[in-house]
């Protein structure tokens, strides 16, 4: 299976969101685990598509709403990433480019404690870390520390 592309570039809600709940791959098809990330996101926050893509799917499942984006060219199958709950502001067959808006988180009820916002991510039937879409620098908690340069006095 082809690696996950760093593509990435901009967090589906808020900058540098809370993780609430992280990715806890489950070690069979079946078993307990946790198929995504869960952002701290109050109810109306804007969601944003991470990267460029096609909306796959925009509607409600199980009475929450859901929005998927097939993200372009990823490979085949290729990537598609689940954003819920979202109250879909997109349709199906949409193109969306990184940071557009596609929804807006809505109250979540028994998923998390606090309001959050579900990320996931899939090639073809297989889960995977949806962070693992974010380069290193948008992953970045810590602020930016500039080194001396070499053969510069210091002031």
């Amino acid at each position: 299976m082809p690696p996950v592309p760093a593509i990435g570039r901009t967090w589906p809600v808020g900058t540098r969101p809370p993780v609430v709940r992280g990715w806890e791959p489950p070690a069979t098809p079946y078993a307990r685990g946790h198929r995504g990330v869960d952002l701290a996101a109050p109810p109306g926050a804007p969601v944003r598509a991470v990267a460029a893509g096609r909306v796959s799917f925009a509607g409600r499942v199980a009475g929450r709403g859901v929005v998927s984006v097939e993200l372009t060219a990823t490979g085949l199958p290729p990537l598609r990433t689940t954003y819920e709950p979202v109250r879909a502001s997109v349709r199906e067959g949409d193109h969306v480019s990184p940071g557009q808006v596609v929804g807006t988180v809505e109250p979540t009820g028994r998923h998390c404690a606090r309001s959050c916002l579900h990320w996931g991510l899939r090639r073809g039937e297989t889960y995977l870390d949806p962070l693992s879409l974010l380069p290193p620098w948008l992953r970045r908690t810590a602020p930016s520390r500039l080194l001396p340069v070499l053969g510069v006095p210091l002031p």
